[in-house]
């Protein structure tokens, strides 16, 4: 393995490492604050390389083999127990902020780097500055063909609202595959332009539609800092979630899902692209670690959240059998799934 290899491999250990941290950090200090009783805070899986435990508070802190998942142990948490202190005797609203916190911290980190990277690069609006030629970008069409002008600009596309050139780009990628409707605003006037033709990329196996504009700089004011910052930040939890709709609808294939390897080759790619590469994925990575998270999948922290919600709306728990059966269930079908992805990413690599 050379120093690049290598160096790649440190830099995607420590991201997932950190984002694993944050995430069980959320669910261990609101376990503190509510005083459930905690038998060990382990970052990675499988057998353990090194460990502490408290002497005050009989924790014991651990760095284990696997640099993917960790947990936070908690007496109560998948069992009955006699501890006063156990997350089963706690109220379901500790409960939920419990669960629900671990992926509540990502998707704050992940805001969190997205408002550092905005206040470090130029800001876009969708206001129509020029087009790449087909010479630049080798493409076969342009939207220019369809109509659209320098000058305008797009507020809409196939009527889903748009404000940064992000959101604009994203919309032309999922449904720029197919001529599309553009609301725009040109000297002072809205209109539609309807059957815009964007070029389509099928490179990867997949048809995704590519923007051919280039977009007015906007000014870097405090105020759209920051509404750059949400804009991007609130994008990227909606691209987790339509993503998995597209997936689960058949758009994308699994070769459209990546592993660790596959993040972790990302990763690398975006460290050896620049620093604000590598902060724009991790961002993105920690939010949609928390998005996904919550999902109400059994074994998921959302499929616990569901539970917690059913008994708080019944005010009747369900049985500790049937919640600890549904969440082996859902395990068992999250490690199988886990194991054909990384099967997947391991031949992409290979071959």
């Amino acid at each position: 393995m050379n120093f690049e290899t290598l160096g790649t491999v440190l830099i995607a250990v420590l991201v997932f490492g950190g984002l694993i941290f944050i995430h069980e950090f959320g669910h261990y200090i609101f376990a503190r604050i509510f005083k459930v009783t905690i038998e060990e805070f382990a970052i990675g899986m499988g057998p353990k390389l090194a460990w502490y435990t408290s002497k005050k508070t009989n924790i014991t802190y651990s760095l284990r083999a696997i640099p993917i998942g960790g947990y936070v142990a908690m007496i109560g948490e998948s069992g009955d127990s006699e501890d006063p202190n156990s997350f089963d005797k706690k109220p379901s609203w500790q409960r939920f902020i419990i669960t629900v916190a671990g992926a509540a911290v990502n998707i704050t980190a992940g805001f969190i780097a997205m408002a550092i990277l905005t206040s470090m690069i130029y800001l876009y609006g969708t206001e129509v500055s020029d087009f790449y030629t087909n010479e630049e970008s080798g493409y076969e069409v342009s939207s220019a063909d369809s109509g659209l002008m320098v000058g305008d600009e797009i507020i809409k596309v196939n009527n889903k609202r748009v404000n940064i050139y992000d959101e604009l780009s994203y919309q032309i990628m999922r449904y720029g595959n197919e001529p599309v409707d553009l609301t725009i605003i040109r000297n002072g006037e809205t209109m539609v332009l309807e059957d815009v033709i964007f070029p389509i990329d099928t490179s990867r196996g997949e048809e995704f539609g590519l923007i051919d504009v280039k977009p007015v700089a906007v000014d870097r004011s405090f105020g759209n800092i920051v509404r750059f910052s949400w804009k991007k930040s609130t994008l990227i939890v909606r691209m987790a979630w339509e993503s998995l709709i597209d997936l689960i609808r058949g758009r994308y294939s699994l070769n459209a899902v990546s592993g660790p390897v596959g993040i972790g080759g990302a990763i690398g790619d975006a460290a050896k692209a620049g620093s604000l590469n590598l902060l724009y994925l991790v961002g993105m990575i920690s939010i949609n670690l928390g998005v996904m998270n919550l999902l109400p999948i059994p074994a998921l922290d959302g499929g616990r959240i569901l539970f917690i919600l059913i008994e708080m709306i019944s005010r009747r728990r369900l049985p500790r059998k049937f919640e600890d059966t549904i969440n082996a269930v859902g395990l068992y079908a999250l490690l199988a799934l886990s194991a054909l992805i990384l099967i997947k990413d391991f031949i992409t690599i290979l071959f």
